[in-house]
């Protein structure tokens, strides 16, 4: 056998698949080396995509009181991968996040893949940890994602989630169209492509930029209250404080990968989110 063999049965592993169905999906429990091992050699993948991890139900704040599973699932699984992909000279794939970032960074454009990590909440923590250990691996990739977002209303997706919520923090943050990570995650995949990437469409996106939009093209009765990021937290809506970060996606280029302007993916995302709804 050959082709891509993708770990991780869940939202984006899933949508992975129903975008390029020549990959398969392995719905094997990951435990141990010995676990993977089989798998490998039963499969025989040229390339493996990882897009299993942990981020806590309802949210992240239940990985900060269930911080052994986190790290096993976030820090421990992936590192096992590399190690046995390697033994078999199969490219991995992992599919991280850029909320191992906290506040304004050094360059005024924003993070760069190169740049140290200053993660707080434990989720954070344990996606760094594997970034640390991964980033200079041969044959590994590491997409870093940020606040997805998606045609599809799931409880997933960032657009369903921030429409939700009565209270919204008034923040800018970069963030990922899935229908364009895809793409970029083949791409990694076909180029064999090594290091760290941040996978987010290029200009950041405030807020209040996209509920203006979500009320233009989705819901126009839509409201919602803003408030401050501290106000979040003393208000008692999440345990700590949530990573706002602008990311810069510069390594793409190496490869001849681009992602659509954010304005341009959003408008269009939004536009299919309000044909499904009013389709449904």
């Amino acid at each position: 056998m050959s082709g891509i063999l993708v770990f991780g049965n869940g939202w984006i592993g899933n949508k992975f698949i129903e975008r390029y169905p020549e990959a398969r999906m392995s719905t094997v429990m990951i435990e141990k080396p010995s676990d993977l091992a089989e798998v490998l050699e039963r499969e025989e993948p040229d390339a493996v995509l990882n897009c299993a991890g942990l981020t806590g139900t309802p949210n992240v704040d239940w990985c900060e009181t269930h911080q052994l599973e986190t790290a096993m699932a976030n820090t421990w699984l992936p590192i096992m991968m590399a190690n046995e992909c390697a033994k078999l000279g199969i490219h991995l794939t992992h599919l991280s996040s850029g909320c191992m970032f906290y506040g304004d960074s050094p360059d005024p454009k924003g993070w760069l893949e190169s740049d140290f990590p200053n993660p707080a909440a434990y989720y954070s923590k344990t996606k760094a940890a594997a970034d640390f250990v991964l980033a200079d691996l041969k044959d590994v990739a590491i997409a870093r994602l940020r606040i997805p977002m998606d045609p599809m209303p799931s409880a997933k997706n960032s657009i369903t989630k921030i429409a939700s919520y009565p209270k919204v923090i008034d923040v800018k943050n970069s963030v990922t169209v899935v229908e364009d990570l895809l793409d970029v995650l083949k791409q990694l995949i076909d180029k064999r492509a090594q290091g760290v990437f941040h996978v987010v469409n290029p200009e950041p996106l405030t807020y209040r930029d996209l509920m203006k939009w979500y009320e233009e093209i989705v819901d126009p009765n839509h409201k919602n209250e803003w408030i401050t990021e501290e106000e979040m937290v003393s208000g008692g809506l999440t345990a700590k404080k949530r990573s706002t970060n602008v990311l810069q996606n510069t390594r793409l280029a190496e490869f001849g990968i681009q992602m659509r302007p954010t304005e341009e993916a959003m408008k269009d995302l939004l536009t299919k989110y309000a044909a499904y709804l009013n389709n449904k």
